[in-house]
């Protein structure tokens, strides 16, 4: 090859210079910082390449392991084939909206009207993405739980906002600390994200919480977003919706979604409700943002918000497994106890070994479990040093569970791990 067609490949094309700061601006493509789960995948690949014969124990999987349930899927090849099904949705049928009013006074006691308090959304994800646009101005700040998920964090950044953490921890009980928060954040504030039963602590949040939130929500003028994705995987106690709590609906929306609660992972489906003046302004930038879900998928997944018998077989499901992982990882030197929800358990990382390795933050504990001896956990490092253990690994039956904690007990006691 010449020199001149060297140079050219090598060149930056001229719109290297036209991304937006956002993403990066001119230097986007060339960031040489690795993202945490993209180590994770390559740890797994080194593993499986110098122990091929060694199977992988994967807790570090974030979605449900099974189909949505068989009632749900027939409801969906019903609709399917109906030509009044075809077009384009926009924000969502009433059959839909009209199941997630009685699903939220069924379970939570909360009485919406459909047409007004609730708005459907192509999974949380996207409501996540769309809400800073409805609020967001340039210097305005979103206040974000850490660890946790970052969507409307980045978001919120796109628009010129600022993102102010609150560093979940064990001393507050993994609750943030509103009292924290100095005063020129609050007059900035505009959204209050939060998330119980906490991702990925598995906290649950009391009562008195919530109405704190609310008091604070209406003495310094923000908006709370509830990130209510786990809500039905509480284990210690009815499931609680922020929308319960006197006055929530004053300031604020509560987002479910179908995923974790009925099988729905990749089905694409949630909603927003709370107050009707936000869910309209929802409704109005998510107008312009995607034309809804396929109305076959609506339809199915409101016979799914009607039959609770589905997030309870769920439920049970993942609190057993939980309970046989909580006892193993004890027997093994983890301090750690059962969550309160969530598929999540949430446990200080080792330190070291005791034949003299040392792990300077939790990633590194990840990477020696998974390339030494194959059982790969997610690592947060953002507010003291933490392994995520998922219990939606593939076990058909319970048989297959025990012999999968048993070999992870093997594999843990053999790593000899300290804390």
């Amino acid at each position: 090859m010449s020199t001149a067609s060297s140079e050219s490949v090598a060149a930056d094309p001229y719109f290297q210079e036209l991304f937006a700061d956002r993403i990066g601006g001119n230097k986007y493509g060339k960031d040489t910082e690795i993202y945490k789960f993209e180590k994770i995948k390559r740890a797994k690949r080194k593993a499986l390449a110098d122990h091929p014969d060694r199977k992988l124990l994967d807790f570090g999987i974030g979605e449900n392991d099974s189909m949505a349930d068989s009632a749900v899927r027939e409801v969906m090849r019903q609709e399917i084939d109906k030509t009044e099904n075809r077009g384009y949705a926009d924000n969502g049928v009433g059959e839909y909206k009209e199941a997630a009013a009685r699903f939220m006074q069924r379970n939570f006691g909360v009485e919406l009207d459909p047409a007004s308090q609730i708005n459907h959304c192509i999974g949380s994800k996207p409501a996540y993405a769309m809400l800073p646009a409805v609020f967001i101005n340039p210097g305005d700040v979103t206040l974000m739980t850490v660890p946790g998920y970052p969507v409307a964090g980045t978001h919120t950044r796109y628009y010129g906002g600022d993102v102010f953490k609150l560093p979940l921890l064990p001393e507050n009980g993994f609750l943030p600390d509103l009292d924290a928060v100095p005063d020129d954040i609050y007059r900035r504030a505009k959204l209050l994200v939060i998330n119980y039963p906490n991702s990925p602590t598995g906290r649950t949040a009391p009562p008195e919480f919530f109405e704190k939130v609310v008091r604070l929500a209406k003495e310094k003028q923000f908006v709370v977003v509830h990130d209510a994705a786990h809500i039905l995987l509480t284990f210690d106690g009815p499931p609680r919706s922020f929308l319960q709590t006197p006055g929530a609906m004053d300031v604020g929306i509560e987002v479910h979604s179908m995923s974790k609660g009925y099988d729905m992972i990749g089905w694409r489906m949630g909603f927003v409700a709370g107050h009707p003046r936000i869910v309209s302004a929802f409704a109005d930038v998510k107008d312009n943002s995607d034309s809804g879900q396929f109305i076959a998928t609506q339809k199915a997944a409101a016979a799914a918000l009607d039959d609770d018998s589905i997030p309870q077989r769920i439920r049970e499901k993942y609190r057993r497994r939980m309970e046989k992982l909580v006892a193993v990882l004890k027997d093994c030197g983890f301090e750690c106890e059962m969550p309160g929800g969530t598929y999540f358990l949430y446990t200080k990382a080792p330190t070291g070994t005791e034949s003299g390795e040392t792990f300077a933050k939790a990633e590194d504990a990840t990477r020696h479990l998974i390339e030494q001896f194959g059982i790969v956990t997610v690592p947060w490092d953002d507010a003291g040093s933490y392994l995520r253990f998922s219990v939606t690994y593939v076990a058909e039956t319970e048989a297959d569970e025990d012999a999968l904690m048993q070999e992870t007990k093997r594999r843990l006691s053999d790593a000899a791990l300290v804390f």
